[in-house]
């Protein structure tokens, strides 16, 4: 199986958010975020497979990010994942990805310091992150069959300035 963590595109900023007394998790994205997450999934459907399936993390910012991303690459069915809330555990997600019994393309959705850490921890099996994912940006990974911590392979991680670039 391949992985394709996407961090979520820019969001509203988080104190003004604040002001409006809403949950943080209603924090919509910015029409900059829009547009810029619909340039940089250009460049994802020129590097990956279409996904099997796209899985968010519940918060409006990720799942509206999931939502660009699946008009983009085509007909891709959206799910919410409660494993890619930002206090998950990693572990909690590798049951989910083993659950998916698939050897094609599963993107996911999500949020930093969250989403580095569970690639580190597929990469290297450590609780420790040395990847961080600016708004937008994404990265691939090759998991094992099954997907197991500390055996997984970087196939390559890009920014959403090299996203979009690739999509021109």
């Amino acid at each position: 199986m391949r992985l394709l963590i996407i961090r979520h595109a820019i969001a509203e900023d988080r104190e003004e958010w604040a002001k409006s007394g809403k949950p943080d998790g209603e924090r919509p994205l910015t029409a900059k975020g829009m547009k810029r997450m619909q340039a940089a999934a250009g460049g994802l459907s020129r590097l990956v497979e279409t996904p099997e399936t796209i899985g968010t993390s519940p918060l409006v910012r990720a799942a509206q990010t999931a939502e660009i991303v699946a008009e983009v690459l085509g007909d891709v069915k959206v799910k919410p994942v409660e494993a890619l809330s930002p206090s998950a555990d990693f572990a909690d997600l590798v049951a989910w990805l083993r659950s998916l019994k698939t050897n094609g393309t599963v993107a996911v959705v999500g949020h930093e310091p969250h989403l580095s850490g569970l690639a580190c921890y597929l990469l290297t099996g450590r609780r420790e992150s040395f990847l961080e994912l600016k708004k937008g940006a994404a990265c691939l990974i090759q998991l094992s069959e099954p997907p197991t911590p500390g055996v997984a392979r970087l196939l390559w991680s890009l920014s959403p300035g090299q996203l979009r670039s690739i999509a021109d």
